[in-house]
This record gives structure tokens, sequence and C-alpha cells, in this order.
């Protein structure tokens, strides 16, 4: 007979609460991870576009294989150059969210996605007629791309573009977060060859 707690399915708001923490002690970025938290607990609908508030999102940060050039989209209602994301629509799985809306609006398959978050940011966004100024809590996960980098452009998106990341993160008309996400990623990379060269 299986233990007790192996019948009962993991909460996924657990989840995100955990890999919240976990994102606050390698990043040291705890004031933004206890507004995020505090969200989560005080807002039943918190996955859904309808809170009134705002609401969670999931986004990717789409890296090709040789994690030089970075997929962004450029983003029809906003009109800037973003990474893929969007709604939770009710799943509280954050990183399914963000794998899926990544093979949805690039159209890539074959697409591999890390465990842990990469990247969190709260953003206004602004009335629409119908849709009251509201708040994303966008949490960003690495979406790794294979060989196949073809991608196809979908309703959400005036264009797609592979970038290179050392041109985003310099570019000073770029979006913040975007460029914050460069640069967090180069150094995740220098860091990665400066293990590889004390191993060889």
């Amino acid at each position: 007979m299986p233990p007790l707690d192996a019948l009962v399915p993991p909460d996924p708001r657990a989840g995100l609460a955990e890999a919240l923490d976990r994102y606050a002690g390698a990043t040291g970025d705890g004031a933004i991870v206890a507004a995020f938290r505090a969200f989560l607990h005080a807002r039943s609908d918190a996955f859904e576009r309808t809170c009134p508030p705002g609401h969670f999102t999931g986004s990717a940060w789409l890296v090709s294989a040789d994690g030089r050039r970075v997929l962004l989209t450029h983003h029809r209602k906003l009109k800037l150059w973003l990474q893929p994301g969007g709604h939770a629509d009710g799943d509280p799985d954050l990183r399914r969210v963000a794998l899926r809306e990544a093979e949805e609006e690039t159209g890539l398959r074959g697409l591999h996605i890390e465990p842990d978050i990469f990247d969190i940011d709260r953003h206004r966004i602004p009335a629409r007629p119908g849709e009251p100024g509201h708040w994303h809590y966008d949490v960003r996960y690495v979406v790794r791309a294979g060989e196949d980098e073809r991608f196809v452009v979908s309703e959400e998106s005036h264009a797609l573009a592979w970038c290179d990341v050392r041109e985003i993160a310099a570019d000073g008309s770029a979006d913040a977060s975007v460029r914050r996400m460069a640069r967090k990623w180069l150094a995740r990379l220098f860091h990665s060859s400066r293990r590889e060269r004390a191993r060889g």
C-alpha cells in the first residue's frame, strides 16, 4: 500500500510558492517575491484573467540551441518586442503555461523547458475598451529550442525574430525587463563557460 501522501495530488499553488522561494534564495530578489507570494495567497482567482486587480501569467525566455540568441515576438497590442507568454486561464502550473504559450506563439516543436524560475516581473497593463487597467504577475522560464528554429508567426504578433542576446542587453530602447533577462542570461553563460574551463 503506497503512503497516504502519495495518493494526494500535489498542489500547484504550493509548488509555485516553493519555486518562488527558491528563486528568492538564488537571486536575492526577496521584495518582489514577497509581493508575488502575497498576491498568490490573497486571491483564489489569481490565475484567472477576470481577477480585477490582475493575474498571473507565464512567459518563456526562448533561447537557441547554442544559447546565443533569443526568440522575441512583436506584440500587436503593446507594440513591443517581448518574450512569448500569456494568460494562465486558470492553470496554476505556470511552467506548463509558459511552454504552451511558447509553442502556440512560435510554432516551434521539440522545445524543452527548465524546471526553475528564470525571472519574475510585475508590470501594469493599460486600460483598453472593455478592459480596465490591471497588473500582470509574470513568471518566466528558460525554454530551449532544438535544431529546427523555423517559426510561424501567430495572430498575436506582428513578427517573430531570433535576436542576439548581447545586442538586446546593450539596446537602450528595448523593454527594460527583456534587457534584464538578456543580462541575466549572459551572466549565466559566462559562469558556465568559466566552470567548463576550470574543469578542462
